[in-house]
């Protein structure tokens, strides 16, 4: 009997989590239990506290965990070297895995993975990924890197070290929504990545940079980055409306940030992000792009709904795309900003799987040859 396959893993279950619940007909998260709504009034600590402890936390514990943050906020001197010394035009993706596998050589204790190892190691790297992707960007830039100060939190902290300026609390409030809803969503692509190279019993510092990797294509992290470069192509709010007619009309046409793998309606993060966007628009230059989000949002409603297509619905990719623009991150940055993000899942993820470990292990059904028969290398001509 044929086996069935199962194209992508699509609607296979390996394993049983506690960490997040999606319904993607209902367009319905939850981290630990909470509605993703009703998270957006926390801080992004907040919930990486919840994501790896299992509950929010109170106001001593989540002091005692701010604290406890501190300690990792310096760039290793080493690593700093390994920035200053990449080529011109190094792909911030190639950089952030490089450099989480470079965290882990200098790491005095690496390979443990008992819990309290690895959540001194989730500490370092839900610091070190933000900051490493702001003084990348000022190097690259040929500006000085800045200390990081601890005082703003991440989100505050991430943009004090990418700008130069201390950020209002506007910009603080949208990057924190932006990071929280980004930071878990089940078993997609990285993370799956991240539990399956942890199921042989590697590093945790492997594991995340094997999730970096994931994350770097542009059917998973890198759709965002797609989003601003067709805003920036199409220019204007008045020329929005005759490309998506266009892309639509071509065959297989797709208008990106529309759509979801999961979600057969409006993705909640989506409309979470553009709510909280519009109070930063009143006072952002690069205002024009949420505009143009939203023209080509009420667009694209139209025509899906008169193609019997409703369920496609613009998704958490297409606002992050003009808000990350109104904070002032470069494009190809957009990416290396959701693995910031994630970075604080996927180590929820890798405790729960070196808790209850079982190595990923599946097959392929081999459709090739069988019994070629072997021609001295003297006799293939």
């Amino acid at each position: 009997m044929e086996p069935t396959i199962h194209h992508g893993l699509a609607g296979v279950y390996f394993a049983e989590s506690d960490i997040c619940h999606i319904d993607g007909e209902r367009g319905e998260l939850f981290y630990r239990g909470y509605d993703i709504r009703d998270l957006t009034e926390a801080t992004y600590v907040e919930v990486v506290y919840l994501l790896w402890h299992g509950e929010l936390p109170t106001a001593k514990q989540l002091e005692d965990f701010r604290a406890e943050l501190v300690p990792h906020y310096p760039i290793p001197d080493k690593v700093m070297e390994l920035l200053l010394c990449l080529p011109p035009g190094t792909d911030p993706m190639h950089m952030l895995q490089a450099a989480a596998a470079m965290l882990a050589a200098f790491d005095q204790n690496p390979d443990e993975i008992d819990p309290d190892n690895l959540r001194r190691i989730g500490l370092s790297l839900v610091v070190q990924f933000p900051n490493l992707v702001a003084t990348f960007e000022r190097l690259r830039r040929g500006e000085a890197p800045l200390e990081p100060r601890s005082d703003l939190g991440l989100a505050g902290n991430f943009l004090w070290m990418l700008n130069g300026e201390v950020p209002n609390d506007a910009a603080i409030r949208v990057l924190n929504t932006a990071l929280l809803l980004h930071a878990e969503h089940g078993s997609n692509a990285s993370t799956f990545t991240a539990r399956t190279s942890a199921s042989t019993l590697t590093d945790a510092y492997s594991a995340i940079a094997a999730a970096v990797g994931s994350l770097k294509g542009p059917l998973h992290g890198g759709a965002n980055e797609a989003v601003m470069r067709t805003l920036e192509q199409i220019g204007s709010v008045e020329k929005i409306e005759q490309y998506v007619l266009d892309t639509l009309a071509k065959p297989r046409g797709r208008v990106m940030g529309f759509g979801h793998r999961v979600y057969r309606v409006l993705d909640p993060r989506g409309k979470i992000l553009r709510d909280v966007a519009e109070k930063l628009a009143e006072t952002s230059s690069e205002a024009k792009y949420f505009h143009m989000s939203l023209e080509m949002e009420r667009v694209m409603e139209r025509e899906m709904n008169a193609r019997g297509k409703s369920n496609i619905r613009a998704n958490l990719d297409f606002f992050s795309a003009s808000v990350y623009r109104m904070l002032g991150i470069p494009v190809d940055m957009y990416t290396p900003v959701f693995a910031v993000a994630r970075v604080s899942g996927w180590m929820a993820h890798l405790y729960e799987q070196y808790a209850d470990n079982h190595l990923v292990r599946p097959r392929l059904q081999y459709r090739g040859e069988l019994g070629k028969r072997f021609v001295p290398l003297a006799e293939r001509g």
